[in-house]
């Protein structure tokens, strides 16, 4: 039996979202609802991933299945594609299994050639809607599925609309719209050198096949990039009748969420416009009505869409997004899917649906993406600052925050001032989906046209990206790279301020300050303490981090590096003299007037965190990593030692590595020079008898010894921690319990994890190393090889930010499943940057890791995957 490839809307539902895409199978999930949803089919993601591998064609499976689903359809529809006398027309529309607004392609109106033009003007009665559809039509096609650009057709609209003295398009008559195709029509031929087709079968089968595409054009790479999609789902493709909102003013076409995308407030929002299709609403070309002005317009139809729209919501327990077309008064429903919504919006959402018994506690943990929390913690502006500033104009507060930088007029500019350093605003007229790079590097983006859920809304708000759009009053020119707002006219450079919660512009640099976090967040944060058992630590180096992270529920430190607090002040000097001396005498010397720093460094952290567990790493990089780098520095170290700076730079290019990342540092340091080892493990257990004593509390300290790959380095290091710290304690007149473990940084390491778990107390997975050194790649240096290997879908994802499962990840799991017999009560962690990545989180979760760290400002992000990771996969 052949494999199925296309399925009518009647034959699928919700649960088929991976073999039918978020699009396809809501349709489906719909039509059982009895709501009223034009007709159609859906071709599976499994034929996008059979196109993508097959030579970009479509079988003769393919192509048989899709011509019996269309004939199926035209039975339905009562007419037939490319019919003269009542004409079947189709959308054919693209449906990934996550939603991705606008990162591939959409077709209108297909099914129409000189010939059904007419008859489709005779069946209506309406000639300009026919004149006006296939317009559009010829565009669209010429555009999306052959490559013709979309500029060449509008600046032929413009140039008539200009010569007849129409302002908009719906100006344009019957008569005027013929000679708009014609136009259209040859140039479509003065640029492939034939005919527009004419055949609708190939125009449908033309069209599904750039529908698969899309998901290789650039804009979909870099969002699936962006939002962890693997390239591997693909997308399905969606073909649906044709219904019309541009057969006058009892006809329109909206957007609409059942609950403020931007704030999270039970209160509808959305948007329309009167005798328009659905590309005018979403690409912000006119500015649309709110909807409940929809009630005044058309007020059966209002409360038909206000009763399906709460059914929906109640039916999929989430806010819903919604397309719809009203044709000629009858209201229809073209998608629905879970809206995009900013993160604070997702949390009051979550909480309120909790306490309207729509979901429960578990079920609304799952409703926020982790990754989404990050947007709660950017900044907002400075409050004194605001008050004394003068908003210049203002526009829709399309989603939260607060933004300033400096003025960008295209999105390949606004990436590389971004990527200069530079804080940017991209100024627009309307974003497209080719602007993707640039608004993901964006501070803000600020629109002239679109509404609330214009492209640039509703991508900004997935970003978390402030955004204010539609802005009227500016004047743009953007040849020039100008735009006029308030009386002054600013240039490429100029600072801007917008805040996006209000939809003020400023034209000035305001500071912002860090977020207060409460109300729903730490309500929502409780809920995924309670659920999860994987506890979640922080990557902190100084008190104030430490503060930070307890702040955002941290409950522990998993890894303080030392390297970092030699780099302050004047500590770097003594550094560089111990670095420099010639005898382990002189070494010790200057080791003694750096411990008093480390032992200060680790009692204001020890003070910060209270009992919490605290993991300190002893030293790590490469000396030469501390030596000078510029003429200036040399010259001042050679007065401080007496040495000449020619001395110095052979000492320094004497320690510089060919490959330093597997070179003299970690626990190699320790092994050639003890007493490094000894003076911070005398720091670290003095400050802890020091603060347990002042501050009456139970200190255990965790010392950490990196980069071991062999045992007995890892027992030499030990024995040199244990005797310093049991005669430092001995001194202070004061027994404490403190444990020795190692980072697990090495591929060795954890396949030798039973017998270095003898002498470990403690693995830390150090995943930045092991992920480098199992791939044989510097995080430092791949960017280039990894964006090749991205693009060209040998790698997924980035190994170095979200864990490799099948090589790294297997490399954990032996280490656990060997050290645990050995030591039962062995404690397990993460501390490379892979401790806040929801996904590694949840690999952690599943290999029965103890906890994971990561930076304070992902602290949050590790709770709430955490109690996912426990909800999907339970473990006791």
């Amino acid at each position: 039996m052949s494999k199925k490839y296309v399925y009518m809307f009647s034959e699928g539902n919700a649960s088929m979202r991976n073999l039918l895409g978020g699009k396809g199978a809501n349709l489906a999930e719909m039509t059982i609802l009895g709501l009223p949803i034009p007709q159609g089919f859906t071709i599976t993601t499994e034929a996008c991933t059979e196109y993508n591998e097959g030579g970009k064609k479509l079988t003769d499976e393919m192509i048989a299945q899709i011509e019996v689903a269309l004939g199926k359809l035209e039975e339905i529809a009562g007419k037939k594609l490319g019919d003269p006398e009542n004409p079947l027309l189709v959308s054919v529309r693209s449906g990934a299994r996550a939603s991705m607004p606008g990162m591939m392609d959409t077709v209108l109106n297909l099914g129409l050639n000189d010939i059904s033009v007419e008859g489709l003007a005779r069946k209506t009665g309406n000639p300009r809607f026919a004149y006006d559809s296939y317009r559009r039509f010829i565009m669209m096609f010429a555009d999306v599925v052959i490559g013709v650009s979309k500029s060449k057709f509008e600046r032929k609209l413009d140039e008539y609309k200009e010569q007849v003295g129409a302002k908009y398009d719906t100006d344009l008559s019957a008569e005027d719209l013929k000679k708009v195709a014609e136009m259209f029509k040859q140039i479509y031929l003065d640029d492939q050198g034939k005919e527009f087709p004419q055949d609708p079968k190939e125009q449908l089968f033309e069209a599904a096949m750039a529908v698969f595409r899309s998901w290789d054009n650039p804009r979909a790479f870099v969002y699936r990039r962006m939002n962890d999609i693997p390239y591997s789902w693909g997308t399905a493709v969606n073909v649906q009748m044709m219904v019309f909102g541009n057969m006058g003013d009892t006809s329109g076409t909206g957007v609409a969420f059942t609950r403020n995308a931007a704030t999270g407030e039970k209160a509808m929002l959305g948007e329309y416009l009167v005798n328009a299709q659905g590309e005018d609403v979403v690409a912000g070309v006119r500015t649309p009505k709110p909807i409940a002005k929809l009630a005044e317009d058309m007020p059966e139809v209002y409360a038909q869409f206000m009763e399906i729209a709460n059914k929906l919501e109640n039916h999929y327990k989430d806010m819903q997004d919604m397309e719809f077309t009203v044709e000629e008064g009858k209201l229809y429903f073209l998608q629905t899917r879970n809206g995009k919504r900013t993160a604070n919006a997702a949390l009051r959402i979550a909480v309120e649906m909790v306490d309207e018994g729509l979901l429960t506690k578990e079920e609304a943990l799952m409703k926020v993406d982790p990754k989404q929390l990050d947007q709660i913690l950017h900044p907002a502006f400075d409050q004194k600052a605001l008050k004394a500033a003068t908003p210049i104009g203002k526009g829709l507060p399309a989603s939260p925050g607060a933004a300033a930088g400096k003025v960008c007029f295209t999105a390949e500019d606004a990436k590389a001032q971004a990527e200069a350093g530079d804080r940017v605003i991209l100024v627009r007229l309307e974003t497209s989906p080719e602007d993707i790079e640039g608004m993901a590097a964006a501070q803000g983006i600020l629109t002239v046209r679109g509404g609330m859920t214009s492209h640039a809304a509703v991508v900004a708000r997935g970003m978390g990206t402030c955004c204010v759009s539609g802005c009227e009053e500016i004047k743009m020119n953007e040849e020039a790279k100008t735009f006029t707002l308030g009386g002054k006219t600013f240039k490429e450079g100029d600072y801007i301020s917008l805040d996006g919660s209000t939809g003020n512009i400023y034209g000035e640099d305001i500071p912002t300050v860090d977020p207060e976090i409460s109300g729903n967040f730490a309500k929502f944060m409780a809920w995924a303490d309670e659920k999860r058992v994987l506890k979640v630590r922080t990557n902190a180096d100084t008190p104030h981090d430490a503060q930070t992270a307890i702040d955002f529920g941290a409950e522990g430190i998993g890894l303080t590096r030392t390297e970092h607090m030699f780099f302050e002040g004047d500590r770097i000097m003594k550094f560089r003299k111990m670095i420099l001396a010639e005898t382990v005498e002189e070494r010790k010397a200057a080791l003694a007037g750096i411990e008093p720093f480390q032992k200060d460094d680790f009692k204001g952290i020890y003070k910060a965190m209270g009992e919490r567990p605290v993991t300190i790493r002893l030293l790590d990089p490469p000396l030469h990593e501390f030596m000078p780098n510029t003429e200036e520095e040399f010259e001042v170290l050679a007065k401080e030692t007496g040495k000449t700076v020619e001395e110095l730079k052979i000492k320094a290019k004497g320690l510089h590595e060919l490959n330093p990342m597997m070179g003299h540092r970690g626990c190699r340091l320790a092994v050639s020079y003890p007493e490094i080892a000894e003076m911070q493990t005398k720091a670290i257990i003095e400050a802890a008898v020091e603060v347990s004593v002042e501050e009456g509390i139970e200190i255990v300290p965790e010392i950490m010894i990196p980069l071991v790959g062999e045992i007995k380095e890892l027992k030499y290091v030990k024995n040199v921690v244990v005797e310093t710290a049991e005669k430092a304690m001995e001194e202070k007149g004061k027994k404490l319990k403190y444990l020795v473990g190692t980072m697990i940084e090495i591929p060795r390491a954890a396949l030798t994890a039973d017998q270095i778990a003898t002498e470990a107390e403690f693995f830390s997975f150090g995943t930045n190393d092991l992920t480098q050194m199992t791939y044989g790649l510097s995080r430092d240096d791949a960017g280039k090889i990894l964006a090749d290997y991205i693009d060209k879908n040998i790698y997924e994802c980035d190994p170095t930010a979200r864990l490799d499962r099948t090589g790294v990840g297997q490399l954990m799991q032996w280490a656990v499943e060997k050290a645990k017999p050995v030591r039962p009560d062995i404690h397990l962690g993460i501390c490379g940057e892979h401790g806040g990545d929801p996904s590694s989180v949840e690999f952690c979760h599943q290999i029965g890791l103890d906890y994971v760290s990561c930076s304070p400002f992902r602290v949050p992000i590790a709770r709430l995957a955490a109690a996912q990771a426990q909800i999907n996969f339970p473990r006791n």
